[in-house]
Protein backbone atom coordinates (compact mmCIF):
# COMPACT_ATOMS: atom_id res chain seq x y z
CA UNK A 1 0.00 0.00 0.00
CA UNK A 2 2.61 2.56 1.10
CA UNK A 3 5.02 1.35 -1.59
CA UNK A 4 2.32 1.88 -4.20
CA UNK A 5 1.62 5.41 -2.94
CA UNK A 6 5.30 6.28 -3.11
CA UNK A 7 5.78 4.76 -6.57
CA UNK A 8 2.81 6.72 -7.89
CA UNK A 9 4.07 10.00 -6.42
CA UNK A 10 7.68 9.87 -7.62
CA UNK A 11 7.46 10.75 -11.30
CA UNK A 12 9.92 12.66 -13.44
CA UNK A 13 13.14 12.42 -15.44
CA UNK A 14 15.43 12.93 -12.44
CA UNK A 15 14.50 9.75 -10.57
CA UNK A 16 14.24 6.00 -10.84
CA UNK A 17 11.78 3.78 -8.98
CA UNK A 18 12.17 4.25 -5.19
CA UNK A 19 13.08 1.66 -2.59
CA UNK A 20 10.92 1.52 0.55
CA UNK A 21 11.59 0.03 3.99
CA UNK A 22 10.01 -0.02 7.43
CA UNK A 23 11.66 0.24 10.81
CA UNK A 24 10.18 -0.63 14.22
CA UNK A 25 9.88 2.64 16.17
CA UNK A 26 11.01 0.80 19.31
CA UNK A 27 14.30 -0.34 17.74
CA UNK A 28 16.06 2.98 17.20
CA UNK A 29 17.43 3.56 20.71
CA UNK A 30 20.88 2.51 19.48
CA UNK A 31 21.06 5.68 17.40
CA UNK A 32 21.68 7.70 20.55
CA UNK A 33 24.94 5.81 20.86
CA UNK A 34 25.87 5.59 17.19
CA UNK A 35 24.75 9.01 15.91
CA UNK A 36 24.15 11.43 18.77
CA UNK A 37 22.87 11.43 22.38
CA UNK A 38 20.31 13.96 21.13
CA UNK A 39 18.97 11.83 18.29
CA UNK A 40 15.18 12.01 18.34
CA UNK A 41 13.18 8.99 19.41
CA UNK A 42 9.92 8.38 17.53
CA UNK A 43 7.76 8.43 20.66
CA UNK A 44 9.17 11.85 21.56
CA UNK A 45 7.47 13.39 18.55
CA UNK A 46 4.44 11.13 18.17
CA UNK A 47 2.46 9.38 20.89
CA UNK A 48 2.00 5.68 20.20
CA UNK A 49 4.53 5.73 17.37
CA UNK A 50 4.86 2.25 15.89
CA UNK A 51 6.91 2.57 12.71
CA UNK A 52 9.27 4.68 10.68
CA UNK A 53 8.72 4.62 6.93
CA UNK A 54 11.95 5.25 5.06
CA UNK A 55 12.51 5.43 1.32
CA UNK A 56 15.39 5.97 -1.08
CA UNK A 57 14.78 7.93 -4.28
CA UNK A 58 17.62 7.04 -6.69
CA UNK A 59 18.81 9.51 -9.30
CA UNK A 60 18.91 8.61 -12.98
CA UNK A 61 22.14 7.75 -14.76
CA UNK A 62 22.02 11.12 -16.53
CA UNK A 63 22.04 13.01 -13.23
CA UNK A 64 24.86 10.91 -11.81
CA UNK A 65 27.09 11.03 -14.89
CA UNK A 66 26.71 14.80 -15.10
CA UNK A 67 28.50 15.10 -11.77
CA UNK A 68 31.60 13.05 -12.62
CA UNK A 69 34.84 15.04 -12.62
CA UNK A 70 35.39 18.81 -12.38
CA UNK A 71 35.70 20.87 -9.21
CA UNK A 72 32.13 22.01 -8.59
CA UNK A 73 29.04 19.86 -8.62
CA UNK A 74 27.17 19.91 -11.92
CA UNK A 75 24.17 22.16 -12.40
CA UNK A 76 21.97 19.11 -12.99
CA UNK A 77 23.18 17.48 -9.76
CA UNK A 78 22.45 20.69 -7.85
CA UNK A 79 18.99 20.98 -9.40
CA UNK A 80 18.26 17.33 -8.61
CA UNK A 81 19.15 17.98 -4.97
CA UNK A 82 16.77 20.93 -4.74
CA UNK A 83 13.95 19.25 -6.65
CA UNK A 84 14.25 16.01 -4.68
CA UNK A 85 14.10 17.81 -1.34
CA UNK A 86 10.93 19.52 -2.55
CA UNK A 87 9.58 16.18 -3.72
CA UNK A 88 10.25 14.56 -0.33
CA UNK A 89 8.37 17.32 1.51
CA UNK A 90 5.37 16.87 -0.79
CA UNK A 91 5.56 13.09 -0.62
CA UNK A 92 5.66 13.06 3.17
CA UNK A 93 2.63 15.38 3.33
CA UNK A 94 0.84 13.08 0.88
CA UNK A 95 1.69 9.94 2.88
CA UNK A 96 0.62 11.60 6.14
CA UNK A 97 -2.78 12.46 4.63
CA UNK A 98 -3.23 8.97 3.25
CA UNK A 99 -2.39 7.37 6.60
CA UNK A 100 -4.59 9.85 8.48
CA UNK A 101 -7.51 8.87 6.24
CA UNK A 102 -7.25 5.27 7.44
CA UNK A 103 -6.83 6.19 11.09
CA UNK A 104 -3.08 6.56 11.68
CA UNK A 105 -1.40 9.78 12.72
CA UNK A 106 2.04 10.57 11.33
CA UNK A 107 4.79 13.12 11.85
CA UNK A 108 6.65 14.56 8.88
CA UNK A 109 10.44 14.88 9.08
CA UNK A 110 12.48 17.35 6.97
CA UNK A 111 14.65 15.82 4.23
CA UNK A 112 17.72 17.83 5.24
CA UNK A 113 19.12 20.71 7.32
CA UNK A 114 18.04 19.10 10.59
CA UNK A 115 21.54 19.11 12.02
CA UNK A 116 23.74 21.07 14.41
CA UNK A 117 25.93 23.30 12.20
CA UNK A 118 28.63 23.45 14.85
CA UNK A 119 28.96 19.73 15.60
CA UNK A 120 27.63 18.74 12.15
CA UNK A 121 25.55 15.99 13.74
CA UNK A 122 21.96 15.31 12.75
CA UNK A 123 19.05 15.18 15.18
CA UNK A 124 17.45 12.61 12.88
CA UNK A 125 19.54 10.39 10.62
CA UNK A 126 17.66 9.13 7.57
CA UNK A 127 20.76 7.09 6.67
CA UNK A 128 20.79 5.15 9.92
CA UNK A 129 17.04 4.58 9.79
CA UNK A 130 17.50 3.20 6.26
CA UNK A 131 20.24 0.90 7.57
CA UNK A 132 18.00 -0.39 10.37
CA UNK A 133 15.19 -0.99 7.87
CA UNK A 134 17.49 -3.11 5.70
CA UNK A 135 17.68 -0.80 2.69
CA UNK A 136 21.45 -1.01 2.53
CA UNK A 137 24.81 -0.74 4.25
CA UNK A 138 27.29 2.08 4.73
CA UNK A 139 30.13 2.66 2.30
CA UNK A 140 33.50 4.22 3.05
CA UNK A 141 31.93 7.49 1.84
CA UNK A 142 29.45 7.28 4.77
CA UNK A 143 26.49 7.00 2.40
CA UNK A 144 24.01 4.14 2.31
CA UNK A 145 24.62 1.74 -0.57
CA UNK A 146 21.35 0.16 -1.73
CA UNK A 147 20.35 -2.23 -4.48
CA UNK A 148 20.04 0.90 -6.65
CA UNK A 149 23.32 2.42 -5.58
CA UNK A 150 24.03 5.36 -3.32
CA UNK A 151 23.25 8.35 -5.55
CA UNK A 152 19.88 9.71 -4.52
CA UNK A 153 18.00 11.10 -1.52
CA UNK A 154 16.43 9.54 1.56
CA UNK A 155 13.18 10.52 3.22
CA UNK A 156 11.32 9.21 6.26
CA UNK A 157 8.33 9.81 8.47
CA UNK A 158 7.06 8.45 11.78
CA UNK A 159 3.62 6.88 11.99
CA UNK A 160 1.26 4.98 14.27
CA UNK A 161 0.69 2.38 11.54
CA UNK A 162 2.42 -0.99 11.83
CA UNK A 163 4.22 -2.82 9.04
CA UNK A 164 6.42 -5.80 8.38
CA UNK A 165 9.78 -4.49 9.51
CA UNK A 166 13.11 -4.95 7.82
CA UNK A 167 16.38 -5.79 9.51
CA UNK A 168 19.96 -4.63 8.93
CA UNK A 169 21.67 -6.52 6.13
CA UNK A 170 23.95 -9.34 7.21
CA UNK A 171 26.46 -8.45 4.47
CA UNK A 172 28.51 -5.47 3.41
CA UNK A 173 27.70 -3.96 0.02
CA UNK A 174 30.79 -1.71 0.00
CA UNK A 175 33.56 -3.39 -2.02
CA UNK A 176 36.34 -2.10 0.23
CA UNK A 177 34.59 -3.36 3.35
CA UNK A 178 34.29 -6.74 1.64
CA UNK A 179 38.05 -6.85 1.21
CA UNK A 180 38.04 -5.96 -2.48
CA UNK A 181 40.37 -3.26 -3.80
CA UNK A 182 38.32 -0.15 -4.57
CA UNK A 183 38.35 3.14 -2.59
CA UNK A 184 37.18 4.94 -5.74
CA UNK A 185 35.14 7.26 -3.51
CA UNK A 186 38.31 8.34 -1.69
CA UNK A 187 40.13 8.90 -4.99
CA UNK A 188 37.27 11.09 -6.21
CA UNK A 189 37.41 13.38 -3.18
CA UNK A 190 40.00 15.90 -4.33
CA UNK A 191 39.38 18.06 -1.26
CA UNK A 192 40.98 15.83 1.38
CA UNK A 193 37.72 15.43 3.27
CA UNK A 194 37.36 11.70 2.70
CA UNK A 195 40.08 9.17 3.49
CA UNK A 196 40.14 5.44 4.04
CA UNK A 197 39.94 6.16 7.77
CA UNK A 198 36.82 8.29 7.65
CA UNK A 199 35.18 11.59 6.73
CA UNK A 200 36.30 14.98 7.99
CA UNK A 201 32.86 16.54 8.31
CA UNK A 202 34.15 20.10 8.62
CA UNK A 203 36.21 19.90 5.42
CA UNK A 204 33.28 18.27 3.65
CA UNK A 205 30.82 20.91 4.84
CA UNK A 206 33.14 23.71 3.69
CA UNK A 207 33.08 22.18 0.21
CA UNK A 208 29.29 21.98 0.30
CA UNK A 209 29.04 25.67 1.16
CA UNK A 210 31.49 26.48 -1.64
CA UNK A 211 29.17 24.72 -4.08
CA UNK A 212 26.21 26.65 -2.68
CA UNK A 213 27.97 29.91 -3.56
CA UNK A 214 28.79 28.55 -7.02
CA UNK A 215 25.11 27.74 -7.62
CA UNK A 216 23.89 31.07 -6.25
CA UNK A 217 21.04 31.17 -8.76
CA UNK A 218 19.44 28.18 -7.00
CA UNK A 219 17.97 27.81 -3.50
CA UNK A 220 20.34 26.46 -0.85
CA UNK A 221 22.48 23.84 -2.61
CA UNK A 222 25.04 22.64 -0.07
CA UNK A 223 25.99 19.71 -2.28
CA UNK A 224 29.02 17.99 -3.78
CA UNK A 225 28.57 14.29 -4.52
CA UNK A 226 31.98 13.77 -6.13
CA UNK A 227 32.75 10.80 -3.86
CA UNK A 228 29.66 8.89 -4.97
CA UNK A 229 29.55 9.58 -8.71
CA UNK A 230 31.53 7.50 -11.18
CA UNK A 231 32.15 4.73 -8.64
CA UNK A 232 31.04 1.05 -8.64
CA UNK A 233 28.22 1.74 -6.16
CA UNK A 234 26.77 4.90 -7.71
CA UNK A 235 23.81 3.38 -9.59
CA UNK A 236 23.62 -0.19 -8.37
CA UNK A 237 24.78 -2.69 -5.83
CA UNK A 238 28.47 -3.07 -6.69
CA UNK A 239 29.40 -6.38 -8.29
Amino acid sequence: MVRKWIDEFVKGDLWRKPLVGFCDADDVEMLRKVVSPNHLMPDEVLNSARSVIVYFIPFTEKVVKSNVGRHFSSKLWAKAYVKTNELIVGLNEYLARKLENIGFKSVILPPTHNFDEVRLVSDWSHKHIAYLAGLGSFGVHSLIITEKGCCGRLGSLITQAEFEYGEPLDEELCLHKRGIDCLECVKNCRFGALTENGLDKRKCYDVLLENDKHHSDLPLTDVCGKCCCGVPCDLQRPI
